[in-house]
C-alpha cells in the first residue's frame, strides 16, 4: 500500500476517493482528482501511488495490475449485489474484478440501507472476513455507471456536445456518430470505450424526439429511469388469446348493480362498488368490492408473470401510461367496462352501525358494471340528487353514501395520519403541447372509494394473517427518533408542542396538524410532518401501517396496476380454494425477494412520472421567464431556498448566491435562513413572490429569484446543534451580500 509521505490532514480517506470515483466515473483522471481534493505536491504523489493500488485490489480500472495470489477483498470497497439468500439477505460481490479466479461473495446484513437496493445495484461496503466467509455493511448506495446516457444534442463549435437530462449528471459528451438525430433532438447514446481517464465520447443509438414536442418529454423520463415500454411477443400473444371464463363454479354476480368510480381521464376500471342496508342489523350496511380478476390470465410463471413481475407496476404520465399488464388486458379484459362481463374478486363487508366490519366473505364470481361514472358525477348525485333521470342511479350512489357514512366513523376513531397533499394535474391540448395546470380537488366522493377499498384491503389481510398464508404485506414503519425530534423543534418555532419523548402515534400528530389548522403555518407543519414520516413498502412479515394506523394490511384492489395485488390473490384464491391460477410452491419462499424488488419499481415508477411532471411544468413557465408568481418555501437547504409556485405546483430553487441583500445563515433544526445585517428570516412554509429566472424543459430545472418575502426577527438566531460533536450548523453557504467584520482578538502574552 502507498505509504504517507505528507500531511494526512489534506489527503481524503480512501473511502472519500472511492466515492468520487463512483460519483463522476468519466472524469476521475488524476488530474480532476486532485484538483477535487485540493492536492498538490507530494500529495500528488501519494494519489498516483493510491490509485495505483485500487487497481491492483480490483476496485478500478486502468493501468495496469501486478500479479499476485489468490486475491482477497479490502476493508472497504464497491460491491455489486447478485441476489438475495434463502434467508432473504442480499448478497454482492466485486463490481470490479480482474483476476482469474471467481468473484467472491460478500453477505450484505444489519443494515437499514439493504431495503433500498435490488439486483445491479452498486454500493460502497464495509467488509470482514468471518468464519472463512465474507460480510458486509452497506455504507452508502452508489449511482449506477452509466452503459447508456440519456441527454440533448447541442452544437458547440464545429462539433456536438451531448448534455445529459439529468441534472444531477454535469458532465457533457463528445456525440462520435449523432446518426440520425439533430441538435435539439433528446437521444439515448452509448459510451464509446476509450481511455478511462479523460472526455467521454458517445455514440447515438436511438433518438427519442424533439425537445420542441411536450410529448417527448414522457419518454425522457421513462428512458431515464429504466422503465420497462415494450412488452414481450409472448406476454402480447397470452394477453391477445385471452377470453373472459365461464361462470363454472364462479358465484354469479351480474345481477348485482355494481357501479365504478374514478377520475375523469382514467384510463382503466379495475374497482366497482356497492352498497344496501343491513336488514338484520339496524344502522348497519352490506358493502361489495368487486375486483378485476388479473389472477386468472396472469398465472405464476406465464409470460405475462414474468413481464408484470419486472414492471412491478403501472406508471402514468400527462400524454401515455407504462401498463403493467398489455393493453388488451388492463384496458379491456381486466377493465370492469360498463355492459360487459369480466371476471372478478369479490369482497363482501357487513358493517355495524359504528362502521366496524363484524365478518366478510371473498368469493371469485363473474359481475356486470351498470354504469361508469367519475368522482364529479357522483358528487354532483349525491348533493343535487343528479342522475341524469336514472333514479335507479342514483338510489345506488344514495347507499354508497350511506355505507361511507359509518364507515367515516370507524375512521374517525381509528384516527390514521391527516396530512394534506396537493395533486397537480397537467392537462396537454390536441398537438401534445401543455394547454393548462390545475390542482385536483379532494372531495367526498374521492374519500368515499378510499374507505371503500381499505376497509376491502384489511379484509384481506385479515383472512391471510389467520391462515398463515405466505402473504405480501404493505408496512409503513412509524418515523425514526432523530426525525421526531427535527420536527419538534421546527414546531416548537412556531409555537406549536410535540412530545418527542413518548411513542410516535398519528394521534400525536393528527393533534399538531389540527392546531395548525387555518393558521398561515398550515403548510409548512403538514410539509414538516410528512417528511419526517418513514416511506412504505412491501415485505412479508405482518408489520403495522403506521400512516393508515392499522394492525395490518396488504394491497388488494389495484391487480391491473400493481404485482403486489396479483400475489396477493393468488394467496386467497389457495387459502379459501377458489380454483386454479393461486399461489404456486415457489412463490413463498421467493417473496422477500419480490417484495424488495416491487418497492424498488414502485419507487422507480414514482421518481420518473416526478420527473416527466417537472418537465412538463418547466415546458408551460418556459415563456414566462421574467415573471412574478406567488409561491411557498418548501424547502431550505445550505444551496438555497426551494419554492412551490401556488398557481403551477412547479417547484424552484432560488440559489443563495442570488440572495445579495444580506449574508445568511442556515438554520437546519428550524428549517430557516437568517439574515446577519437585516435579520430578514425566511422560513419552511413562509408566503413569497418569486421571479423565474430560467425553466429548462430538458431536465425539468427552475430557477428562481427572490422578489418578496420573509419577516424581520431581530431575535432570531441560530439553533444550537441537537448532538455534540457535530459543530455549529450555522454558516451554511453565504449570499453575495458583504459579510459582517469579523471581531479581532486581543493576542495574549504567554505566561512565564
Amino acid at each position: 500500500m502507498a505509504k504517507s509521505t505528507a500531511p494526512r490532514s489534506r489527503r481524503p480517506s480512501r473511502e472519500a476517493l472511492l466515492e468520487f470515483i463512483a460519483d463522476n466515473p468519466n472524469n476521475s483522471g488524476k488530474r480532476e482528482i486532485a484538483r477535487s481534493f485540493g492536492l498538490k505536491g507530494d500529495d500528488r504523489v501519494w494519489l498516483r501511488n493510491i490509485l495505483r493500488d485500487f487497481v491492483v485490489e480490483g476496485l478500478i480500472e486502468g493501468g495496469r495490475s501486478s500479479r499476485r495470489g489468490r486475491p482477497g477483498l479490502p476493508p472497504v470497497m464497491v460491491l455489486e449485489i447478485t441476489g438475495v439468500d434463502n434467508d432473504g439477505d442480499l448478497v454482492g460481490a466485486p463490481a470490479a474484478w480482474k483476476h482469474d479466479v471467481p468473484r467472491p461473495s460478500v453477505h450484505l446484513t444489519g443494515s437499514s440501507r439493504a431495503l433500498a437496493c435490488a439486483p445491479g445495484d452498486r454500493v460502497l461496503a464495509r467488509i470482514a472476513k468471518s468464519g472463512g466467509a465474507y460480510q458486509g455493511k452497506i455504507m452508502r448506495v452508489l449511482p449506477s455507471p452509466p452503459s447508456e446516457i440519456l441527454g440533448v444534442i447541442e452544437e458547440s463549435g464545429r462539433e456536438l456536445r451531448l448534455a445529459p437530462v439529468n441534472r444531477r449528471t454535469r458532465t457533457e459528451f463528445i456525440v462520435d456518430d449523432p446518426g440520425d438525430a439533430a441538435p435539439g433532438d433528446v437521444v439515448v447514446a452509448d459510451l464509446v470505450p476509450g481511455k478511462a481517464y479523460g472526455p467521454a465520447r458517445v455514440r447515438v443509438r436511438t433518438r427519442v424526439g424533439p425537445m420542441t414536442d411536450a410529448r417527448t418529454l414522457s419518454l425522457t423520463a421513462i428512458h431515464e429511469h429504466g422503465l420497462p415500454d415494450n412488452f414481450s411477443d409472448d406476454a402480447l400473444a397470452e394477453a391477445k388469446a385471452a377470453k373472459v371464463p365461464d361462470l363454472g363454479d364462479r358465484t354469479d354476480f351480474r345481477d348485482v348493480p355494481f357501479i365504478t368510480i374514478d377520475p375523469e381521464t382514467a384510463r382503466d376500471f379495475d374497482d366497482a362498488v356497492w352498497a344496501e342496508p343491513d336488514t338484520d342489523n339496524d344502522g348497519g350496511w352490506i358493502v361489495r368490492v368487486a375486483i378485476a380478476d388479473a389472477a386468472h390470465y396472469v398465472t405464476p410463471g406465464s409470460a405475462l408473470d414474468v413481464e408484470a413481475k419486472n414492471r412491478g407496476n403501472s406508471a402514468y404520465f400527462p400524454d401515455r401510461v407504462v401498463p403493467m399488464l398489455p393493453e388488451a388486458l388492463s384496458a379491456s379484459l381486466c377493465s370492469l367496462e360498463e355492459a360487459k362481463d369480466r371476471a372478478c374478486m369479490v369482497a363482501t363487508l357487513w358493517l355495524d352501525a359504528s362502521g366496524q366490519v363484524t365478518r366478510h366473505q371473498f368469493d371469485r364470481g363473474l359481475m356486470r358494471s351498470v354504469k361508469r361514472l367519475t368522482y364529479g358525477q357522483v358528487q354532483d348525485i349525491h348533493d343535487n340528487d343528479k342522475g341524469g333521470g336514472d333514479e335507479n342511479i342514483i338510489g345506488l350512489v344514495a347507499n354508497l353514501y350511506g355505507a361511507h357514512k359509518v364507515l367515516a366513523k370507524a375512521r374517525k376513531a381509528r384516527e390514521p395520519l391527516e396530512i394534506v397533499t396537493a395533486e397537480i394535474n397537467v392537462v396537454l391540448g390536441d398537438d401534445g403541447h401543455v394547454e393548462r395546470v390545475e390542482t385536483v380537488a379532494h372531495i367526498a366522493s374521492h374519500q368515499l372509494i378510499e374507505d371503500l377499498m381499505i376497509a376491502a384491503n384489511v379484509a384481506a389481510a385479515e383472512v391471510l394473517t389467520e391462515a398463515q398464508a405466505p402473504c405480501m404485506y404493505r408496512v409503513h414503519d412509524q418515523p425514526e427518533r432523530e426525525r421526531v425530534v427535527a420536527l419538534a423543534e421546527f414546531l416548537d418555532s412556531l409555537g406549536l408542542r410535540l412530545d418527542k419523548g413518548q411513542r410516535p402515534t398519528p394521534r400525536m400528530f393528527n393533534g399538531v396538524l389540527r392546531k395548525a389548522a387555518d393558521t398561515a403555518d398550515a403548510p409548512a407543519v403538514h410539509q414538516a410532518t410528512l417528511r419526517a414520516q418513514a416511506k412504505a413498502e412491501y415485505s412479508t412479515h405482518a408489520a403495522p401501517h403506521f400512516g393508515l394506523n392499522l394492525t395490518r394490511y396488504v394491497h388488494f384492489t389495484s391487480p391491473i396496476r400493481r404485482y403486489a395485488d396479483v400475489l396477493v390473490h393468488r394467496a386467497l384464491i389457495s387459502t379459501l380454494g377458489l380454483g386454479s391460477g393461486g399461489m404456486a410452491g415457489t412463490d413463498g419462499t421467493g417473496l422477500e425477494a419480490i417484495a424488495q424488488h416491487i418497492s424498488m419499481t414502485e419507487r422507480r415508477a414514482i421518481a420518473a412520472e416526478r420527473d416527466a411532471l417537472a418537465r412538463y411544468l418547466a415546458t408551460f413557465l418556459a415563456d414566462q421567464i421574467g415573471a412574478e408568481l406567488p409561491g411557498r418555501i418548501a424547502g431550505v437547504t445550505k444551496a438555497g431556498l426551494f419554492v412551490t409556485l401556488t398557481e403551477t405546483g412547479a417547484d424552484g430553487l432560488v440559489p443563495m448566491r442570488t440572495l445579495e441583500d444580506d449574508f445568511y445563515q442556515w438554520d437546519e433544526p428550524r428549517h430557516r435562513l437568517i439574515g446577519e445585517r437585516g435579520h430578514r428570516v425566511y422560513t419552511l412554509g413562509d408566503s413569497v413572490t418569486v421571479g423565474i429566472l430560467e425553466a429548462v424543459p430538458a431536465t425539468g430545472g427552475l430557477l428562481l429569484e427572490m422578489k418578496s418575502g420573509g419577516k424581520i426577527d431581530h431575535d432570531a438566531a441560530v439553533s444550537r446543534p441537537r448532538r455534540p460533536g457535530r459543530g455549529a450548523p450555522g454558516r451554511g453557504a453565504p449570499g453575495r451580500g458583504p459579510r459582517p467584520k469579523s471581531k479581532r482578538r486581543t493576542k495574549r502574552r504567554p505566561k512565564k
